[in-house]
């Protein structure tokens, strides 16, 4: 298999970004590198166009960005421009100037094409059937509707986080008549959106800039122990409580709240209140939160480009599998490790009293549990949890995130312990992780020797012992050995019986030399 390294430019109207996936089609992709660079292409546009000083920032930015792509080899290159160049009179002539003078190809997004890309970036984020994907850039805003797994309509709304800043605020802080002005102008617009009346209740996923931004105040109020936030949860106080600070904060005091990204602190507070106009339009408490938007939406379309709709089916399943990949797993022992711990799983349903929610964790953890390996195999079990926590796992809430990274890190040795987590989980999951744990590492030591030589498992059980029968073709020497070190402790404190482990092939030649031979 070929593997790619595809870049994706997304010339935005406050700024521009290049990010670089490495990617087989349709088997695995990565990000391995990414340029974020502030533009502010919008400022100082008028009836004429963009200013001579705002395309000279974006010349500069896309000169260097192309440079890149060429002196790191990219196979492909996927430009794209929004709003400010969608919106000003002479946006065309400047992309064939940047054509013409840098050589890339730079393809204008109408509103709902930028609409529908932030929305299949989601999906294929985010597992969702029915719900509203927003997401807030710096010259405009999308709002999408999804109805059965896909993107069913969009638009963009001038809504932008720098456009609002530029058009009404003018001091700092605000004052309350250019507060009231903004408020009017997001309502005005968002009573635009018949349809969106039409989805109260509904879901609601949130991407961009400011809505990450707002997400990254919310975690450092939290001290939220992941580093990555698929799927976390911004709710309406939160907000609220963000959208205060900015209001009697000047942009200078602004600037030094954990979580916000100084270059933004500027343009922030309109932002937010495109949020919470949003969140009081469609009657939620909260939001969730996606990694993915416009340029991950532009690569998978090529990523997905041969199925006839450009999203996974099963987003979770996928992510497990992508990070198994990416990071080098040893696929067949890893699915041994995962049949096992399945077959443990469903014999010692009457003492867990666990389902699938459970079963699903327990075989994403199996499939991961060595990923560590790509560091070494010393203290491999930390670093497949470090992986997990930085990299994340799409689909996935941080609770199950969190759950997941957990299993690999205890699933050789070790009392599970929810260490940092705790935020994440409830008292519930204490009990729920080494119950888990103590089911993988059995599956891990009873493939011990990585060649499948246990076929498969029995467990039956009394009120005082636990027995488990191991199916083999040749006596699994081994594997018993590793395991009555490494796993059966674990099994006897977490299920309260004593652990005997037998095998139905005998250890030895056969017949036995004290039987008679006649």
């Amino acid at each position: 298999m070929k593997t790619y390294r595809i870049a994706v430019i997304d010339l935005g109207s406050n700024t521009a970004r290049l990010i670089v996936m490495q990617a087989i089609p349709g088997y695995s992709y990565r990000l391995t590198d990414e340029i974020r660079e502030v533009v502010r292409l919008r400022q100082g546009l008028t009836d004429n166009g963009l200013s001579e000083e705002a395309m000279g920032r974006a010349f500069s930015t896309l000169r260097l960005f192309k440079r890149f792509c060429d002196s790191t080899e990219v196979d492909l290159i996927l430009a794209v421009a929004t709003s400010a160049v969608r919106e000003a009179a002479n946006g065309r002539v400047f992309v064939e100037r940047v054509r013409g003078e840098i050589g890339l190809n730079l393809r204008i997004l109408s509103g709902e094409s930028e609409a529908s890309y932030g929305a299949l970036g989601v999906l294929n984020d985010v597992p969702m059937t029915q719900g509203v994907t927003l997401d807030i850039g710096g010259g405009s805003v999308q709002i999408s509707e999804v109805r059965d797994g896909r993107y069913q309509r969009g638009l963009a709304l001038s809504l932008g986080a720098l456009a609002l800043s530029e058009r009404f605020i003018h001091s700092d802080p605000i004052k309350k008549s250019e507060l009231e002005a903004v408020q009017a102008e997001i309502g005005r617009q968002l009573d635009t959106v018949t349809w969106l009346k039409k989805r109260k209740g509904s879901p609601l996923v949130g991407m961009g800039g400011t809505i990450r931004n707002l997400a990254r105040i919310e975690a450092a109020r939290q001290n939220y122990p992941l580093n990555t936030f698929h799927r976390f949860s911004l709710g309406r106080a939160s907000v609220q409580e963000s959208v205060t600070l900015f209001q009697e904060l000047p942009v200078e005091r602004r600037q030094k709240i954990a979580g916000l990204t100084s270059d933004r602190a500027d343009i922030i507070l309109a932002g937010a209140l495109v949020l919470a106009a949003v969140l009081d339009r469609l009657e939620v408490d909260q939001l969730t939160i996606s990694i993915n938007g416009l340029r991950e939406g532009v690569f998978f379309e090529q990523f997905w480009g041969h199925l006839p709709y450009p999203v996974i089916p099963d987003v979770r399943r996928f992510s497990v599998l992508n990070m198994a990949r990416n990071y080098q797993y040893q696929k067949s022992h890893a699915n041994h490790v995962r049949f096992l711990a399945g077959r443990l799983f469903d014999q010692l349903t009457p003492l867990h009293d666990y389902g699938p929610a459970e079963r699903e964790l327990l075989d994403a953890a199996a499939l991961l549990h060595d990923v560590g390996n790509v560091f070494g195999y010393e203290d491999h079990d930390k670093h497949a949890q470090t992986l997990i926590e930085y990299n994340g796992l799409p689909g996935f809430t941080p609770r199950e995130t969190a759950l997941v990274a957990l299993l690999t890190r205890y699933h050789r040795k070790g009392q599970p312990d929810v260490g940092d987590y705790g935020l994440l989980l409830d008292e519930a999951d204490h009990l729920r992780l080494t119950r888990l744990a103590a089911v993988l590492r059995l599956a891990e030591f009873l493939e011990r020797g990585r060649n499948a030589a246990v076929d498969d498992v029995i467990v039956t059980w009394t009120d005082d012992t636990l027995r488990l029968t191991l199916i083999a073709d040749e006596y699994p020497a081994v594997e018993l050995w590793e395991t009555e070190r490494n796993a059966l402790g674990l099994v006897e404190t977490t299920f309260g019986r004593r652990a005997l482990l037998d095998s139905v092939v005998a250890p030895g030649e056969w017949p036995p030399s004290k039987i008679e031979r006649g």
